[in-house]
């Protein structure tokens, strides 16, 4: 009985490629194998199979990935050799429409020119995956920064660089002062005349793919100069998997009320929150998005 194959030599081929060789030393046609994967129960369509030779798709997805695993056997390849080249998923998932979570026409034109001198489309093709932020406030109630880790996909092209804004609707304030902790540079700020719409583009460590993911944290700092805030938020253009917001007060300046705002292309929805003995409170939405999540805080009667 003739042995197994492996494929390739010292250097590991991509999958199509390892598909094409195996084929080829094989000596068998398209239609051979997909005549046979149907007899065992893994039925696939001869533009599938076409597809998966020429590089131009690859399987995705547990179905696909046991056809494969069948390839193998019909192939008389070692396990897992082509399996183990398919790589990571280039689905990016629901996406949905991407909108910005914004009321007012006037804003949403600021936000637009920011992007624009900020040298970004105005909706990137990127989304936040996945975003914590933790919003530190101070001993007089007022948020002294806020940090935030995002896991970024691009969603179609490559991305080199990905803009973020502050927003302060209806309050004219000075530019804050945004760093980067890990994940990449800035290469441009832009503040808009208004006052309202402050803007930052950071420059990525490596260019993303389709599909690929890439961390950055970056940091807000305010001024003492700047409009004293109590209230802290995070804004999402696209559907985003998770989104976490942790807020920590100080704890000599605990609010006395908390409420929690979550804007969306169709509603507002407000929602009082409680300490009840923390010095903190944290926000998370799942498979949300695009919108808007906002907290806010005070002292006294509401």
């Amino acid at each position: 009985m003739q042995g197994k194959k492996s494929i390739g030599g010292d250097t590991r081929p991509d999958f199509a490629t390892a598909l094409r060789t195996a084929i080829t030393q094989r000596q068998v046609t398209l239609t051979w194998l997909r005549e046979r994967l149907a007899a065992t129960g893994n039925p696939v369509s001869a533009a599938a199979l076409s597809y998966w030779r020429s590089g131009a798709r690859r399987p995705e997805g547990p179905q696909s990935i046991a056809t494969i695993e069948q390839i193998e056997i019909l192939l008389e390849l070692d396990e897992g050799s082509l399996v183990s080249l398919i790589g990571p998923s280039q689905r990016v998932g629901p996406l949905g429409t991407a909108h910005y979570p914004l009321e007012g026409n006037r804003l949403e034109r600021a936000v637009a020119e920011t992007f624009i001198a900020l040298g970004a489309p105005v909706m990137d093709p990127g989304r936040d995956v996945s975003t914590h932020a933790v919003t530190d406030v101070g001993a007089d109630g007022f948020v002294i920064s806020r940090t935030t880790r995002t896991l970024l996909q691009s969603t179609s092209g490559t991305i080199t660089n990905v803009p973020y804004l502050d927003l302060t609707p209806d309050v004219r304030t000075p530019a804050p002062h945004f760093s980067v902790v890990a994940g990449g540079h800035i290469s441009r700020l832009h503040s808009h005349s208004s006052g309202e719409v402050h803007g930052a583009m950071f420059e990525l460590e490596r260019p993303l793919g389709p599909a690929q993911t890439t961390m950055l944290e970056w940091r807000l700092e305010y001024p003492s100069e700047y409009p004293t805030t109590r209230d802290t938020g995070h804004g999402v253009a696209r559907h985003c998997r998770e989104l976490l917001l942790w807020t920590r007060f100080h704890p000599d300046a605990l609010p006395t009320w908390i409420e929690e705002v979550e804007e969306t292309p169709t509603k507002t929805t407000v929602t009082p929150l409680f300490l009840d003995g923390a010095t903190s409170i944290h926000q998370v939405r799942r498979s949300w998005g695009p919108g808007m999540l906002v907290l806010r805080w005070g002292y006294g009667e509401r």
